[in-house]
């Protein structure tokens, strides 16, 4: 691994760390082969989608019951899986359960000096589409984060689509979909299934909003659709970045950035600190962990060639740093965190404290683990209640309230040109 150091002292440093962070991924030639892809599922429904399956799942379907997951065939995963992983599944459930209710928003009415009613309507989105990896890949923890939010807001179906691996569907997987109260699942995967779930199928029933991790083509497809359906986000690589004072043990802050890069080797692990002895005692830890982890190699092309090791003068210079870099996740790791907390403007989920691992967010804290990535935490939010609801203005003007505000909108009517409107608002005068 490399030990790649960045001093926020020395000239050039910005623009050395913007260099750094620049993304020099080049999905063009995914995007054309997506483009076709949605474009035979939209023509051509099942048959493409079975067509696709084959060539790139090694899945060959014949009928529609051969992909589709009822909720009452879910429930029989449940006992497929070993008892403590169900019962930590559901734990995780509940808890996330438990987070989610605290964000439900209430519609609201009130009347002003003029007598107008005025209010907000909240209403759930009717369907949603969740994208869940598969296949030889398990990932329950996507399932609740993904199923949740969707399920406390109010939304009547959500279908779920996981693609198998030659055939065979991942127990658990299907498991956490039964305990999170999915309707249906599709066993399909990739491009495919989001064409599907956009357009609809014979088979498929089309959905408003699609949600959930995937690969690049996933992501791809997912940028191509929304307008026809919504989306939550393109997430990028996973990343974190940790500031450390030195208070919390070097190996616990190894194993922390251990965390994200081996989720990927675009994945990226930054630790900024005020001290250099620090920094290095930290990767000569990893140098330690490293012999004994299963994803060794992801780890370390994943750190040699995205991880950064920056030195702040100060902890208020290392927020700013870290307002810069705007990461998925942030973890303050120093000895009086909640300090710094109100420097921070730019993070997908802060984490405060030595003991709050962001592994422990992934899985079973509470709020959820979909989150903004590539900087993209300067203008968004992590997905919530709030993604799976629209929020519908009601307006009920009174006599009075009409020939008060139609000279208003007369004039602002006027001003642009729009006179129609203007005559509208005067009618009612």
């Amino acid at each position: 691994m490399k030990f790649n150091l960045l001093d926020s002292s020395k000239p050039q440093f910005q623009k050395k760390l913007l260099a750094t962070l620049k993304s020099y991924l080049d999905y063009s030639d995914i995007d054309k082969i997506v483009a076709t892809i949605l474009n035979d599922i939209r023509k051509n429904g099942d048959k493409s989608l079975f067509f696709y399956s084959q060539k790139f799942d090694n899945v060959k379907f014949t009928s529609p019951n051969e992909f589709m997951v009822t909720k009452a065939q879910l429930k029989k995963f449940e006992k497929k899986i070993p008892t403590d992983l169900l019962l930590a599944i559901k734990a995780a459930y509940k808890r996330v359960t438990n987070f989610h209710k605290k964000q439900i928003s209430k519609s609201f009415t009130f009347r002003d000096d003029l007598g107008n009613e005025m209010g907000q309507k909240i209403v759930p989105i009717e369907s949603v589409g969740v994208y869940v990896p598969g296949g030889t890949a398990a990932y329950p923890s996507s399932v609740i984060m993904n199923v949740v939010p969707a399920r406390v807001a109010g939304v009547k179906r959500i279908a779920m689509v996981s693609p198998s691996s030659n055939g065979k569907v991942n127990d658990v997987v299907m498991a956490a979909a039964s305990v999170v109260g999915v309707d249906v699942v599709y066993t399909i995967g990739g491009a495919q299934a989001i064409g599907a779930l956009t357009f609809g199928t014979k088979t498929v029933n089309k959905v408003d909003k699609i949600v959930g991790p995937g690969n690049a083509y996933v992501a791809s497809a997912k940028k191509q659709v929304f307008g026809t359906v919504g989306i939550d986000m393109i997430a990028g690589p996973s990343e974190i970045v940790v500031i450390s004072d030195g208070y919390t043990p070097a190996r616990w802050i190894a194993s922390d950035l251990f965390s994200q890069a081996e989720h990927d080797t675009n994945s990226r692990s930054i630790l900024i600190s005020t001290s250099k002895p620090y920094l290095k005692e930290v990767f000569n830890e990893m140098q330690i962990l490293i012999d004994k982890k299963t994803r060794k190699k992801i780890i370390m092309e994943s750190i040699s060639n995205n991880g950064i090791f920056i030195y702040a003068k100060n902890l208020k210079h290392a927020t700013e740093i870290a307002n810069e870099i705007a990461p998925e996740h942030l973890e303050i790791s120093t000895r009086n965190p909640k300090e710094l907390l109100c420097n921070i403007k730019n993070a997908g989920a802060v984490f405060l404290g030595k003991f709050t691992s962001e592994a422990l967010g992934d899985y079973c804290a509470g709020p959820n683990h979909v989150l903004p990535t590539s900087g993209t935490a300067k203008f968004s939010s992590g997905l919530s209640v709030d993604d799976f609801i629209k929020k519908i203005n009601v307006l009920k003007i009174t006599k009075t309230g009409a020939r008060k505000l139609s000279n208003i909108t007369n004039t602002l009517a006027m001003s642009e040109g729009l006179y129609a409107h203007g005559y509208s608002a005067m009618l009612r005068k």
